[in-house]
């Protein structure tokens, strides 16, 4: 439990510090604006999905905790280039694994972001991490607005 606590820690580190795909994206045909009300992160989650279901595109901005930016830099790699249908598996599988108490998560299936899995050891941040993800869900799901509340 101690190698991905640290491999958590670094993680959070660097893509806090460095954040991939922060950037508004002009041309984006999904859109969606999340809030965490209880730590004031929010965060607006760009997608360009094409006519065959593929996140061809994908990208965020807005300001949060290390927590929140670093799962959305991490979501935005992981879900480029994926079909829809795999972005909302890949969404279940997260939300799963750091919100059930009595289940180990697939860390393998979680691919990168099994790091921030580590993040339910801290059950006040689990909205923190999911909040990136709820929002690409309600950007997928045709809503304008996600909320961790």
């Amino acid at each position: 439990m101690s190698d991905l606590r640290e491999l958590y820690q670094e993680v959070i580190a660097e893509h806090n510090k460095n954040p991939r795909n922060f950037r508004w994206m002009e041309d984006a045909n999904r859109m969606a604006i999340g809030v965490n009300p209880l730590c004031g992160d929010k965060l607006t989650v760009y997608l360009k999905v094409d006519d065959q279901d593929n996140v061809t595109d994908m990208s965020f901005e807005g300001s949060g905790c290390a927590i929140s930016v670093s799962s959305a830099s991490i979501m935005t790699q992981m879900l480029k280039g994926k079909k829809v249908q795999e972005a909302e598996k890949l969404f279940n599988t997260f939300h799963e694994a750091v919100t059930l108490d009595n289940r180990q998560p697939d860390l393998e299936g979680l691919g990168k972001i099994a790091a921030l899995a580590g993040v339910k050891a801290y059950p006040s941040r689990v909205k923190c991490a999911t909040l990136s993800w709820h929002t690409m869900h309600a950007a997928l799901e045709g809503e304008e607005w996600a909320s961790t509340e």
